[in-house]
């Protein structure tokens, strides 16, 4: 494998930072819509209790999984075999 160029090292860095904010986003959306109905309707503590950590536990898989994709995909790309 060659030394890759300044070109390459900046396109990891944006590819990197798209997939940590896209992953964020996506993680928000998730949290947001698990744990929305217990901001509008009334709900138990136990339920609440419940839905926040679904939600947390949701959106951090989200999140992994989000980051995954994005860097693998980036990854296979032909240009970017090393070459």
């Amino acid at each position: 494998m060659g030394r890759r160029t300044q070109a390459d090292r900046d396109a990891i860095t944006i590819e990197i930072g798209y997939a940590f904010l896209s992953g964020c986003f996506a993680a928000a959306l998730v949290f947001g819509a698990v744990y929305g109905p217990a901001l509008v309707f009334e709900v138990s503590p136990a339920a609440d209790a419940v839905l926040t950590v679904a939600a947390g536990v949701l959106a951090g898989t989200v999140f992994l999984l989000r980051i995954t994709h994005v860097l693998w995909r980036f990854a296979r790309r032909p240009e970017n075999d090393g070459r």
